[in-house]
């Protein structure tokens, strides 16, 4: 038996050797943030961050989908769901982020208008103070996607912007784009930030454009809005297509081999 002087050598070497030897790095996750497009526990509805994990390899990727039905950037963070999601964003993960659907209301304290934003981009904010005489700033819509980023980028993490899927809405035989509003806004922010943009209105309305209102209608059971689980496919392959083209974007790493 070796004896114990040498023993307590022999491990104080291997401690030693230990502390060079690299450690081992942490999996990265990807946190999505948004509404109930994003997210949706409706029946018969599927919001497409359910459908994404399926086109990664999620043995080298956490995917953890904090979007929430019914929430606007504003209330995403009035309600504390920002906080939260912030708060587990660690170096080296991933953020998705894509609202539009809630905000378009004028914004007040009424039931109808406490997710509504101020349109557009800029500075711009409007003071109100709630019945119970708590004061809230409301912003524009870019402000708010501006904090996500920004505070993103802080904690070391990867922002990545999407414009809000097309409803089943056409007009001349086209889906309807939200490119002269919230879509436009979303690019204007990711461009103003440099930060990676998936078009997913756009990517998804040309796969509409192609299969006609009368197979889209197959995928919004309920109303115009929310997609059941093959329309939620159908966007999560956008948004995959989307991360596939900005080559520079580390999430690419992560994503599965293409099917042949």
């Amino acid at each position: 038996m070796m004896p114990t002087s040498r023993r307590l050598l022999a491990l104080a070497f291997l401690l030693a050797l230990s502390a060079f030897l690299p450690k081992p790095t942490p999996t990265p996750t990807l946190f999505i943030i948004g509404d109930s497009t994003v997210r949706n526990t409706g029946v018969g509805q599927q919001g497409w961050g359910t459908a994404l994990p399926a086109y990664f390899d999620t043995t080298r990727l956490h995917i953890v989908n904090n979007a929430m039905a019914g929430r606007s950037t504003r209330t995403f963070i009035s309600e504390g769901r920002w906080d939260k999601t912030i708060a587990a964003i660690r170096p080296g993960d991933f953020l998705i982020m894509q609202f539009g659907h809630n905000e378009g209301s004028p914004p007040d304290t009424t039931k109808a208008g406490r997710r509504g934003v101020l349109r557009g981009t800029g500075p711009e904010t409007k003071a109100l103070v709630w019945p119970d005489g708590h004061p809230e700033t409301v912003q524009t819509y870019g402000a708010y996607l501006r904090k996500f980023i920004r505070e993103a980028k802080a904690k070391g993490a990867t922002p990545v912007v999407c414009s809000m899927i097309p409803r089943n809405e056409w007009k001349d035989g086209k889906t309807i784009r939200a490119d002269q509003d919230f879509g436009k806004w979303a690019a204007e922010v990711a461009q103003q930030e440099g930060v990676a943009f998936v078009n997913l209105n756009e990517l998804t309305a040309r796969k509409y454009d192609k299969l006609g209102p009368d197979e889209v209608k197959k995928f919004f059971p309920g109303d115009h809005t929310h997609t059941n689980a093959a329309g939620a496919q159908v966007n999560a392959e956008s948004v995959v297509e989307g991360i596939r083209a900005d080559k520079k974007l580390a999430l690419n790493k992560y994503l599965r081999p293409v099917s042949q």
